[in-house]
């Protein structure tokens, strides 16, 4: 029996490019957009190529909507083992002039989506176990200035990884989440702009902006997916082409025991830099 999973924002970009390898992978993939067209697109590509593809259209923002697609999936396939939250948006700005709205449209979207198909989803993997795979950024592990909405959102898709990781592992529920670098509709004109930027001023392209393709993404999801250890979970993967980084937890560089005593190497610290 193929297993069930449920790719969100799946219509392009690295989601689409998830969805066509499990299609191609013996997976009944669920393509998940907000435009009725483009899912009927991708799931006839996915069934023309071999692949067993169905399309639900739902705003993962939506708590009501991520219900409904998830009661719908499990009506018709009784099972879901793989939940991968892809969705995503921007509104870039720096903080000053960022809007109320700008700023909850992406936690919307990427962090409370996470948590509303994580929740309607686990309730079907209790009992036989499953994978979730969560998408988060450079920007939640190290900041990105002018996107403090995506930067928060991703920081906090790292917390619920880890939590969850923790949480399920009794249940054989693996949780990890991927920084990917892609070139996408999304991350196209950021760097198209760069690259006119860097030129204009004669200087080389930095090499962090040279990035893969959504397919590595999606085969290195594929891979993933397929190596069962279950001690492989609670981890950040950072794919970039064919080069794959894991990234550690946050840990302590020093510390002292007392205010004082704690400037006064904070100072030293400095100084020596």
């Amino acid at each position: 029996m193929k297993k069930v999973a449920i790719i969100t924002g799946s219509t392009r970009g690295i989601g689409l490019s998830i969805a066509m390898h499990l299609g191609q992978s013996d997976y009944q993939v669920v393509v998940n957009g907000t435009k009725q067209e483009l899912v009927d697109d991708v799931v006839q590509r996915i069934n023309r190529n071999g692949g067993d593809a169905v399309g639900h259209v739902a705003n993962i923002a939506d708590p009501i909507a991520v219900t409904k697609m998830v009661e719908a999936v499990i009506a018709q396939f009784d099972r879901i083992d793989v939940l991968i939250h892809n969705a995503g948006n921007l509104h870039d700005q720096k903080c000053l002039k960022m809007t109320d709205e700008e700023w909850q449209s992406v936690l919307d979207v990427h962090l409370n989506g996470a948590f509303y198909s994580i929740g309607r989803v686990l309730p079907h993997m209790q009992e036989s176990g499953g994978d979730i795979i969560l998408m988060t950024s450079t920007a939640g592990l190290g900041g990105s200035i002018g996107q403090v909405n995506y930067s928060a959102a991703k920081a906090g898709i790292l917390g619920m990884t880890w939590t969850l990781a923790a949480e399920l592992k009794r249940n054989n529920i693996r949780v990890n989440a991927i920084s990917p670098a892609a070139l996408t509709d999304m991350t196209r004109p950021v760097i198209e702009h760069l690259k006119t930027k860097y030129a204009s001023k004669n200087e080389l392209f930095p090499e962090y902006w040279k990035v893969g393709e959504p397919d590595d993404v999606a085969h290195f999801v594929g891979e993933l997916l397929a190596h069962r250890d279950s001690d492989l979970t609670g981890e950040i993967f950072g794919v970039n082409g064919s080069k794959v980084t894991r990234w550690q937890k946050p840990i302590p560089t020093f510390s002292e025991d007392s205010i004082d005593a704690f400037f006064t190497t904070w100072q030293s610290r400095k100084g020596n830099e």
